[in-house]
Protein backbone atom coordinates (compact mmCIF):
# COMPACT_ATOMS: atom_id res chain seq x y z
CA UNK A 1 0.00 0.00 0.00
CA UNK A 2 0.95 3.73 -0.54
CA UNK A 3 1.66 6.03 2.23
CA UNK A 4 -0.79 9.06 1.64
CA UNK A 5 2.33 11.52 2.95
CA UNK A 6 5.59 10.21 1.41
CA UNK A 7 3.28 8.73 -1.59
CA UNK A 8 5.95 5.27 -1.42
CA UNK A 9 4.80 1.89 -1.00
CA UNK A 10 5.34 1.10 2.79
CA UNK A 11 3.44 -1.05 5.47
CA UNK A 12 1.10 1.04 6.58
CA UNK A 13 1.31 2.02 10.34
CA UNK A 14 -2.26 4.60 10.73
CA UNK A 15 -4.62 6.44 9.24
CA UNK A 16 -2.96 5.80 6.03
CA UNK A 17 0.12 6.80 6.98
CA UNK A 18 3.61 4.82 7.07
CA UNK A 19 5.24 4.70 10.45
CA UNK A 20 7.92 7.38 9.41
CA UNK A 21 5.62 10.38 8.26
CA UNK A 22 3.27 9.02 11.83
CA UNK A 23 6.06 10.20 13.72
CA UNK A 24 6.84 13.18 12.01
CA UNK A 25 3.47 14.30 12.17
CA UNK A 26 2.34 13.67 15.04
CA UNK A 27 3.20 15.24 18.95
CA UNK A 28 3.24 12.67 21.55
CA UNK A 29 4.24 14.76 24.88
CA UNK A 30 2.54 18.10 25.79
CA UNK A 31 4.24 20.27 28.59
CA UNK A 32 3.83 23.24 30.65
CA UNK A 33 5.91 26.20 30.22
CA UNK A 34 6.64 27.02 33.71
CA UNK A 35 6.64 24.71 37.02
CA UNK A 36 6.56 25.99 40.72
CA UNK A 37 8.77 23.73 43.35
CA UNK A 38 8.85 24.43 46.76
CA UNK A 39 12.16 23.83 48.19
CA UNK A 40 13.68 24.01 51.79
CA UNK A 41 16.27 26.35 52.11
CA UNK A 42 17.58 24.56 55.14
CA UNK A 43 17.91 20.76 54.24
CA UNK A 44 17.52 21.13 50.11
CA UNK A 45 14.26 18.80 50.48
CA UNK A 46 12.02 20.05 47.62
CA UNK A 47 7.82 19.29 48.07
CA UNK A 48 5.87 17.60 45.48
CA UNK A 49 2.89 16.87 46.14
CA UNK A 50 2.56 17.52 49.95
CA UNK A 51 5.41 15.21 49.92
CA UNK A 52 9.40 16.36 51.14
CA UNK A 53 11.34 14.57 48.85
CA UNK A 54 15.23 14.55 49.77
CA UNK A 55 16.35 13.75 46.26
CA UNK A 56 18.47 15.79 43.89
CA UNK A 57 16.67 17.91 41.21
CA UNK A 58 16.97 16.30 38.27
CA UNK A 59 15.16 12.68 39.85
CA UNK A 60 12.43 15.22 41.09
CA UNK A 61 11.59 16.55 37.70
CA UNK A 62 11.51 13.23 36.47
CA UNK A 63 9.18 12.33 38.74
CA UNK A 64 6.80 15.36 38.17
CA UNK A 65 7.36 14.79 34.38
CA UNK A 66 5.99 11.46 34.54
CA UNK A 67 2.97 12.40 36.42
CA UNK A 68 2.11 16.16 35.21
CA UNK A 69 3.19 15.82 31.37
CA UNK A 70 0.97 14.79 29.16
CA UNK A 71 2.22 11.54 26.99
CA UNK A 72 0.59 9.31 24.77
CA UNK A 73 -0.55 6.03 25.50
CA UNK A 74 1.49 4.60 22.70
CA UNK A 75 4.62 5.79 23.29
CA UNK A 76 6.64 2.89 24.93
CA UNK A 77 10.00 2.14 26.61
CA UNK A 78 9.85 6.26 27.70
CA UNK A 79 12.72 7.50 28.74
CA UNK A 80 13.22 11.50 30.40
CA UNK A 81 16.08 13.59 30.57
CA UNK A 82 15.65 17.42 31.51
CA UNK A 83 19.02 19.16 31.32
CA UNK A 84 19.07 22.19 33.49
CA UNK A 85 20.55 25.29 33.97
CA UNK A 86 20.88 27.05 37.06
CA UNK A 87 19.61 30.83 36.93
CA UNK A 88 17.89 33.60 40.10
CA UNK A 89 14.56 32.39 39.77
CA UNK A 90 15.46 28.70 39.75
CA UNK A 91 16.36 26.70 36.43
CA UNK A 92 16.04 27.13 32.87
CA UNK A 93 15.77 23.37 31.59
CA UNK A 94 15.59 21.11 28.00
CA UNK A 95 13.44 18.31 28.79
CA UNK A 96 13.78 15.42 26.11
CA UNK A 97 11.48 12.55 26.49
CA UNK A 98 12.19 9.75 24.22
CA UNK A 99 10.52 6.51 23.43
CA UNK A 100 8.84 4.33 20.87
CA UNK A 101 6.47 4.12 18.54
CA UNK A 102 6.25 0.48 17.05
CA UNK A 103 10.04 -0.25 16.77
CA UNK A 104 10.51 3.87 15.58
CA UNK A 105 12.62 5.64 18.36
CA UNK A 106 10.69 8.92 18.95
CA UNK A 107 12.47 12.21 20.80
CA UNK A 108 10.82 15.03 21.57
CA UNK A 109 12.19 18.32 23.66
CA UNK A 110 10.61 20.91 26.03
CA UNK A 111 11.50 24.05 27.23
CA UNK A 112 10.69 23.94 30.99
CA UNK A 113 11.13 27.05 33.33
CA UNK A 114 11.25 25.57 36.74
CA UNK A 115 10.67 28.85 39.19
CA UNK A 116 11.89 27.75 43.39
CA UNK A 117 9.56 28.23 45.86
CA UNK A 118 11.50 28.83 48.93
CA UNK A 119 10.64 27.56 52.27
CA UNK A 120 11.44 25.45 55.40
CA UNK A 121 9.60 22.38 55.55
CA UNK A 122 7.70 20.76 58.41
CA UNK A 123 11.23 19.10 59.31
CA UNK A 124 13.09 21.90 59.91
CA UNK A 125 10.00 23.84 61.40
CA UNK A 126 10.18 21.11 64.55
CA UNK A 127 13.58 21.43 64.79
CA UNK A 128 14.00 25.16 64.85
CA UNK A 129 11.21 25.26 67.36
CA UNK A 130 13.00 22.04 69.36
CA UNK A 131 10.47 19.56 68.79
CA UNK A 132 10.87 16.19 70.60
CA UNK A 133 9.14 13.58 71.60
CA UNK A 134 11.89 11.60 73.50
CA UNK A 135 14.36 12.68 75.94
CA UNK A 136 17.35 9.48 76.94
CA UNK A 137 19.34 10.50 79.86
CA UNK A 138 22.47 8.45 80.29
CA UNK A 139 23.99 8.51 83.95
CA UNK A 140 26.38 6.65 86.54
CA UNK A 141 25.81 6.32 90.36
CA UNK A 142 29.14 6.19 91.39
CA UNK A 143 31.15 7.44 88.53
CA UNK A 144 31.86 9.73 85.93
CA UNK A 145 31.41 8.64 82.44
CA UNK A 146 34.93 8.82 80.90
CA UNK A 147 35.55 11.09 77.70
CA UNK A 148 35.88 8.26 75.57
CA UNK A 149 32.72 6.77 76.98
CA UNK A 150 30.55 10.00 75.75
CA UNK A 151 32.07 10.61 72.98
CA UNK A 152 31.44 6.69 71.79
CA UNK A 153 27.78 6.84 73.18
CA UNK A 154 27.37 10.33 71.40
CA UNK A 155 28.92 8.64 67.86
CA UNK A 156 26.32 5.71 68.47
CA UNK A 157 23.36 7.90 68.84
CA UNK A 158 24.56 10.00 65.60
CA UNK A 159 24.89 6.45 63.75
CA UNK A 160 21.93 4.72 64.28
CA UNK A 161 20.26 7.76 63.46
CA UNK A 162 21.62 8.44 59.94
CA UNK A 163 21.04 4.80 59.79
CA UNK A 164 17.32 5.63 60.32
CA UNK A 165 17.21 8.48 58.03
CA UNK A 166 18.81 6.69 55.23
CA UNK A 167 16.11 3.65 55.52
CA UNK A 168 13.27 6.77 54.98
CA UNK A 169 12.60 7.63 58.44
CA UNK A 170 12.36 11.42 57.25
CA UNK A 171 10.54 13.26 60.83
CA UNK A 172 13.64 11.62 62.69
CA UNK A 173 16.48 14.25 63.72
CA UNK A 174 18.38 14.84 66.73
CA UNK A 175 17.06 18.05 68.42
CA UNK A 176 19.98 18.76 71.08
CA UNK A 177 22.88 16.64 72.63
CA UNK A 178 23.42 18.04 76.01
CA UNK A 179 27.27 16.67 77.77
CA UNK A 180 26.39 17.38 81.05
CA UNK A 181 28.22 16.51 84.82
CA UNK A 182 26.06 13.77 84.95
CA UNK A 183 26.43 12.17 82.22
CA UNK A 184 24.60 13.11 78.44
CA UNK A 185 21.35 13.98 77.39
CA UNK A 186 19.36 13.28 74.27
CA UNK A 187 16.31 15.24 72.69
CA UNK A 188 15.03 13.23 69.96
CA UNK A 189 12.09 14.18 67.52
CA UNK A 190 10.69 10.33 67.25
CA UNK A 191 9.78 8.21 70.49
CA UNK A 192 9.68 5.02 68.73
CA UNK A 193 13.25 5.92 66.79
CA UNK A 194 14.66 6.81 70.66
CA UNK A 195 13.14 3.66 72.18
CA UNK A 196 15.63 1.35 69.54
CA UNK A 197 18.15 3.68 69.92
CA UNK A 198 18.29 3.28 73.93
CA UNK A 199 17.81 -0.37 73.59
CA UNK A 200 21.15 -0.73 71.22
CA UNK A 201 23.10 1.55 73.84
CA UNK A 202 21.67 -0.74 76.60
CA UNK A 203 22.53 -3.74 74.82
CA UNK A 204 26.46 -2.17 74.66
CA UNK A 205 27.21 -0.85 77.61
CA UNK A 206 24.72 -2.40 80.04
CA UNK A 207 22.88 -1.03 82.79
CA UNK A 208 18.94 -0.70 83.73
CA UNK A 209 16.75 1.40 82.19
CA UNK A 210 13.82 3.31 83.60
CA UNK A 211 10.86 5.79 81.72
CA UNK A 212 8.02 8.06 82.58
CA UNK A 213 5.82 9.56 80.14
CA UNK A 214 4.19 13.15 79.59
CA UNK A 215 1.46 13.83 77.66
CA UNK A 216 2.15 16.62 75.32
CA UNK A 217 -1.60 16.95 72.33
CA UNK A 218 -2.02 14.97 69.39
CA UNK A 219 -0.67 13.53 65.99
CA UNK A 220 -2.36 11.87 63.34
CA UNK A 221 -5.51 12.05 65.98
CA UNK A 222 -3.47 10.44 68.64
CA UNK A 223 -2.34 11.32 71.99
CA UNK A 224 1.48 12.00 71.96
CA UNK A 225 3.60 11.74 74.89
CA UNK A 226 6.93 12.63 75.34
CA UNK A 227 9.19 10.20 77.12
CA UNK A 228 12.16 10.13 79.09
CA UNK A 229 13.73 7.41 79.19
CA UNK A 230 16.97 7.25 82.02
CA UNK A 231 19.63 4.42 81.85
CA UNK A 232 22.42 3.99 84.45
CA UNK A 233 25.43 2.57 83.06
CA UNK A 234 27.24 0.01 85.64
CA UNK A 235 30.19 1.26 87.87
CA UNK A 236 32.40 0.06 85.41
CA UNK A 237 33.07 -0.27 82.22
CA UNK A 238 35.06 -2.19 79.91
CA UNK A 239 39.17 -2.18 80.39
CA UNK A 240 38.43 -1.88 83.88
CA UNK A 241 40.08 -3.87 87.09
CA UNK A 242 37.83 -5.24 89.48
CA UNK A 243 37.94 -8.20 92.74
CA UNK A 244 35.18 -10.34 92.51
CA UNK A 245 35.03 -13.27 94.63
CA UNK A 246 39.14 -13.10 95.46
CA UNK A 247 40.15 -12.44 92.02
CA UNK A 248 41.32 -9.67 90.50
CA UNK A 249 39.58 -9.13 86.99
CA UNK A 250 40.29 -7.17 83.78
CA UNK A 251 37.01 -6.50 82.47
CA UNK A 252 36.78 -7.48 78.53
CA UNK A 253 33.51 -6.49 77.64
CA UNK A 254 30.28 -5.17 78.74
CA UNK A 255 26.43 -5.67 78.13
CA UNK A 256 23.41 -6.14 79.14
CA UNK A 257 23.39 -9.68 79.20
CA UNK A 258 26.77 -10.85 80.80
CA UNK A 259 29.85 -9.05 81.50
CA UNK A 260 33.51 -11.10 80.15
CA UNK A 261 36.29 -11.35 83.08
CA UNK A 262 39.87 -11.83 82.52
CA UNK A 263 41.10 -13.44 85.78
CA UNK A 264 44.69 -11.80 85.94
CA UNK A 265 45.78 -15.26 88.12
CA UNK A 266 45.64 -17.49 85.30
CA UNK A 267 44.36 -15.02 81.71
CA UNK A 268 40.75 -17.47 82.19
CA UNK A 269 38.19 -15.54 80.36
CA UNK A 270 35.23 -16.11 82.65
CA UNK A 271 31.26 -14.71 82.03
CA UNK A 272 29.53 -13.70 84.52
CA UNK A 273 25.78 -11.85 85.30
CA UNK A 274 25.89 -7.84 85.27
CA UNK A 275 23.49 -8.44 88.87
CA UNK A 276 26.85 -10.08 90.32
CA UNK A 277 28.45 -7.39 90.10
CA UNK A 278 26.35 -4.68 91.29
CA UNK A 279 27.87 -3.51 94.58
CA UNK A 280 31.17 -3.73 92.54
CA UNK A 281 33.91 -0.78 93.07
CA UNK A 282 36.60 -0.63 90.45
CA UNK A 283 40.37 -0.61 91.53
CA UNK A 284 41.72 1.33 88.56
CA UNK A 285 41.63 1.31 84.62
CA UNK A 286 43.66 1.37 81.58
CA UNK A 287 45.11 4.71 82.19
CA UNK A 288 46.96 2.56 85.30
CA UNK A 289 48.99 0.36 83.01
CA UNK A 290 52.66 0.87 82.67
CA UNK A 291 55.04 -0.92 80.06
CA UNK A 292 57.95 -2.93 81.05
CA UNK A 293 60.81 -4.34 79.36
CA UNK A 294 61.08 -8.07 80.14
CA UNK A 295 64.95 -8.74 81.53
CA UNK A 296 64.58 -12.72 81.70
CA UNK A 297 61.91 -15.33 82.31
CA UNK A 298 61.57 -19.28 83.54
CA UNK A 299 58.36 -21.21 82.33
CA UNK A 300 56.82 -20.15 85.97
CA UNK A 301 58.48 -16.20 86.05
CA UNK A 302 59.75 -13.32 84.58
CA UNK A 303 61.66 -10.35 85.38
CA UNK A 304 60.84 -7.13 84.23
CA UNK A 305 62.51 -3.78 84.20
CA UNK A 306 60.71 0.01 84.76
CA UNK A 307 61.28 1.78 81.38
CA UNK A 308 61.39 5.23 84.10
CA UNK A 309 62.87 3.94 87.41
CA UNK A 310 65.12 1.19 85.66
CA UNK A 311 64.01 -1.04 89.11
CA UNK A 312 63.10 -4.68 87.89
CA UNK A 313 60.12 -6.81 89.56
CA UNK A 314 59.78 -10.18 89.18
CA UNK A 315 56.22 -11.90 88.63
CA UNK A 316 54.94 -15.16 88.87
CA UNK A 317 53.18 -15.89 85.20
CA UNK A 318 49.70 -17.00 84.77
CA UNK A 319 50.28 -19.19 82.53
CA UNK A 320 53.47 -21.51 81.81
CA UNK A 321 54.61 -19.73 78.03
CA UNK A 322 57.00 -18.20 76.79
CA UNK A 323 56.24 -14.67 76.26
CA UNK A 324 58.08 -13.92 72.87
CA UNK A 325 58.31 -10.04 72.81
CA UNK A 326 60.34 -7.56 74.49
CA UNK A 327 57.92 -5.72 76.37
CA UNK A 328 54.27 -6.14 78.11
CA UNK A 329 51.52 -4.54 79.92
CA UNK A 330 51.46 -4.30 83.39
CA UNK A 331 49.03 -2.92 86.30
CA UNK A 332 49.58 -2.42 89.92
CA UNK A 333 46.73 -3.40 91.95
CA UNK A 334 47.15 -2.75 95.66
CA UNK A 335 50.78 -3.48 95.34
CA UNK A 336 50.17 -6.59 93.73
CA UNK A 337 51.50 -6.78 89.71
CA UNK A 338 49.56 -8.03 86.83
CA UNK A 339 50.66 -8.90 83.60
CA UNK A 340 48.16 -8.02 80.67
CA UNK A 341 48.30 -10.04 77.52
CA UNK A 342 48.50 -8.32 74.54
CA UNK A 343 45.56 -10.40 73.02
CA UNK A 344 42.26 -11.44 74.77
CA UNK A 345 39.58 -13.78 73.68
CA UNK A 346 37.55 -10.65 73.35
CA UNK A 347 39.60 -8.65 70.89
CA UNK A 348 41.17 -10.84 69.12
Amino acid sequence: MFCVECGKEKEIYKNGECIECYVKSHSFTEAPEIIHLPICTNCGNFKYKNTWIDQLLNDVLIRIIRNTFKIKKELKKIDINPVCKETQKGYDCFVYISGLIDKTEVTEKHNLEVRLKKTVCDVCSKRFGGYHEAIIQIRTDDRKLSNEEKENIIQNVINQTQNMQSKGNRSLFITDIKKEHGGITFFISDNQAAETILKKIEGEYGGNTKKSSKNIGMKDSKQIYRMTYLLRLPNYKKDDYIKFENNYYKINSVNSNNVKLLNLSNWEEESVSPKKLESIKTLADKEKIKEMIIVSQTKDEIQLMDTETYNTIQIKKPKKIELKYDKINVINIKSQFFLIPKKTKSNK
